[in-house]
C-alpha cells in the first residue's frame, strides 16, 4: 500500500514537473494570454478524464459523458503538440475553439443535464472565474457562444422548458455578478501594474538625472585634461590639472552617493520599517554633513547645527540616515533653485516631545502643492525628482509612530518638523496593525 501510494506522488511530481519544463521551454515563443490557454490545455488533458471517475464512481451524478470529455481532451493534446507550429492567426482560432468547448460548452451542458445540481452549478462558476482571467471581450466571446451552443443542443435532446425554469434563471444574476468581480479585479490588477511601471519610469529618470550631470562634468574635466597634456610638459598648467582631478573626484563621490541614497532607499521599500535600535538623532545628523558630497565648502558652509539638547528614539539608524538625506537634498535643491538661502538643522530634546527642525530658507512650496507633498510620485517642478523621497521619509517615521509636517511660505522658507515619541518599545507596531 505503501509503495503504491508513493508511486502515485511520483507519478504526480514527475507530471508536475513534465508540463513545468514544457512551458519554459516555450514561454518565449507565445504572448501571456496564450501561455494561459497553454497551461489551461495541460490541466483540460489530466483534469477532463480525472474528473469523469470522480463524477461516475465516487460521487456519482445524475448525467455524465464520457464521449463529450474525450472530445475536451482531444483538443486539449492537439493544442499542446499542433500549436507551437501553427502561424499565429490559426493559433488563436484553435485557441478560442478549445477554450470555448471546454469551458463554457461543455461546463454548461453539463449543468444543464444535470438539471443544475449543487456540483455543476459550482463547477460552472469555476469555469466562468477561469475564463474571465484572459481577455475579457475575448472571454465575453467564449461564453456567449459556448453558452448558446449548449443551451441549443440541450434544447435539441432535453426539457427545453429547463432553460426557462427557476433553477436556471437564478444562476443568471450570479453568473453576471462572478463575470463584474473578475473584470474588476483585472482592471484593479492592470491599473496596480501601470502604477509599478510608472514608479519604475520615475525612478529610473530620477537615477539618469542624477547621474547625467556628474558624468557630463567628469567627460568635460577629462577632455581639458586631454588638451592640457597634449600641449607637453610645458603648456600643462598644474594648478589646472590638479582643479580637473579634484572636479572629477568630487563627482565621483557624488554619483556614489547618489548610488548609495537610491539603494538604501529601495531597501527600505522592502525592509521590516519597525524599530529595531535605540539611535542618537544627534549622531545622524553628524554623520549625514560628513557623508553627503557636498559641491564646495561654501555649500556646506550654509548648513548650520544647533543642538538644543541631543535625544534618543526607537528606530532604525541607516533609515533614519536615508530621511535626512533626503530632507538635506531637498533644501539644497530649494537654495539652489532660488539662488539664495541658508539651512538650519535643530536638534531640540528639550520639549516634551523631542523634535528635529530641518529649515531652509529657499524657494519655498506654495500653498497650492503643500498637501500633496507626502504623496507617492508626486513632485514639484515636476522634474525635479522621482516624488518617492518624503512618502518613504513619511512611510518609516509611521513605522516609528513619529510625524512629520511642513510649513512653508513661498519664496520665503520652508520647514519640516519630525517629531519623536519617548515612550515606543523597539520592536512596537503601528497602532493600525494590532
Amino acid at each position: 500500500m505503501l509503495h503504491a501510494s508513493t508511486g502515485r506522488r511520483s507519478s504526480l511530481a514527475a507530471a508536475g514537473s513534465a508540463i513545468a519544463q514544457w512551458l519554459l521551454r516555450h514561454e518565449r515563443a507565445f504572448d501571456h494570454d496564450t501561455m494561459r490557454v497553454m497551461l489551461l490545455a495541460w490541466i483540460g488533458m489530466f483534469g477532463l478524464p480525472l474528473y469523469y471517475v470522480i463524477w461516475t464512481r465516487f460521487f456519482p451524478q445524475p448525467y455524465e459523458n464520457l464521449w463529450l470529455r474525450a472530445v475536451g481532451t482531444s483538443l486539449c493534446v492537439s493544442l499542446i503538440i499542433w500549436l507551437p507550429a501553427m502561424p499565429p492567426r490559426w493559433q488563436r482560432v484553435f485557441a478560442f475553439v478549445t477554450v470555448t468547448y471546454t469551458l463554457p460548452f461543455l461546463f454548461t451542458f453539463l449543468y444543464l443535464m444535470n438539471h443544475g445540481s449543487p456540483v455543476w452549478s459550482q463547477s460552472s462558476l469555476v469555469a466562468l472565474i477561469i475564463l474571465f482571467h484572459f481577455n475579457v471581450r475575448w472571454a465575453l466571446a467564449s461564453s456567449l457562444v459556448g453558452s448558446a451552443i449548449a443551451a441549443g443542443a440541450f434544447a435539441l435532446i432535453g426539457d427545453a422548458a429547463f432553460l426557462v425554469s427557476r433553477t436556471v434563471l437564478e444562476q443568471v444574476p450570479i453568473s453576471v455578478f462572478t463575470v463584474f468581480v473578475v473584470s474588476i479585479a483585472k482592471v484593479g490588477r492592470r491599473m496596480l501594474a501601470q502604477e509599478k511601471l510608472a514608479g519604475m519610469a520615475q525612478g529610473l529618470a530620477s537615477v539618469s538625472h542624477e547621474l547625467r550631470t556628474p558624468l557630463v562634468s567628469v567627460d568635460a574635466n577629462v577632455r581639458g585634461m586631454a588638451r592640457l597634456l597634449a600641449r607637453g610638459h610645458e603648456g600643462c598648467d598644474p594648478h589646472a590639472l590638479a582643479d580637473a582631478l579634484a572636479r572629477i573626484q568630487f563627482e565621483v563621490r557624488h554619483m556614489n552617493h547618489m548610488v548609495d541614497l537610491f539603494l538604501l532607499s529601495a531597501t527600505a521599500v522592502n525592509r521590516k520599517l519597525e524599530p529595531t535600535e535605540h539611535v542618537s538623532m544627534k549622531d545622524v545628523v553628524e554623520s549625514v554633513l560628513r557623508r553627503y558630497p557636498f559641491a564646495s565648502q561654501a555649500q556646506r558652509d550654509n548648513v548650520a547645527i544647533e543642538v538644543r539638547g541631543d535625544f534618543t528614539f526607537a528606530g532604525q539608524y541607516e533609515l533614519c540616515v536615508v530621511i535626512l538625506l533626503n530632507l538635506l537634498r531637498n533644501s539644497l535643491k530649494a537654495l539652489h533653485r532660488a539662488g539664495k538661502g541658508r539651512i538650519r538643522i535643530i536638534v531640540d530634546g528639550t520639549r516634551q516631545m523631542p523634535r528635529l527642525l530641518f529649515i531652509d530658507t529657499g524657494c519655498g512650496i506654495a500653498a497650492a502643492q503643500l498637501p500633496n507633498i507626502f504623496k507617492r510620485f508626486y513632485s514639484y517642478p515636476p522634474s525635479t525628482g522621482s516624488g518617492i523621497g518624503l512618502a518613504l521619509c513619511k512611510e518609516i517615521l509611521d513605522a516609528w509612530h513619529a510625524s512629520i509636517r511642513c510649513v512653508s511660505r513661498e519664496l520665503a522658507y520652508t520647514m519640516f518638523v519630525l517629531e519623536f515619541p519617548t515612550n515606543i518599545r523597539l520592536g512596537a507596531r503601528p497602532a493600525f496593525c494590532h
